[in-house]
């Protein structure tokens, strides 16, 4: 895996592109964190590519919502209890 920073994207993208073109993906560190992924796409990829990402984000989506359901305890309901949840979220919505 290969890092390179917000500034040495501004500074030298030339050889950030080079890397890219050898490595396949590029993590972007902003402060020194990850912020970014680069990967190399072509015209003709370009819909298939965007499709991907959005079913990871989707799956990152549900990722971040279970765990906070663990975390909150919400992992123990029973299916009554979240019919319960979901009738009562329903009827103040329509409040």
């Amino acid at each position: 895996m290969e890092f390179v920073t917000v500034r040495d994207l501004r500074t030298r993208p030339k050889s950030v592109w080079e890397t890219l073109d050898r490595k396949k993906e590029i993590i972007v560190t902003n402060n020194g964190k990850p912020s970014a992924l680069m990967l190399p796409i072509s015209e003709d990829d370009l819909e298939d590519v965007l499709s991907m990402v959005r079913q990871v984000n989707a799956q990152r989506a549900v990722s971040r919502m279970q765990r906070a359901a663990v975390r909150a305890g919400l992992d123990t309901m029973t299916l009554d209890e979240i019919n319960t949840e979901i009738a009562e979220a329903r009827k103040a919505a329509r409040s």
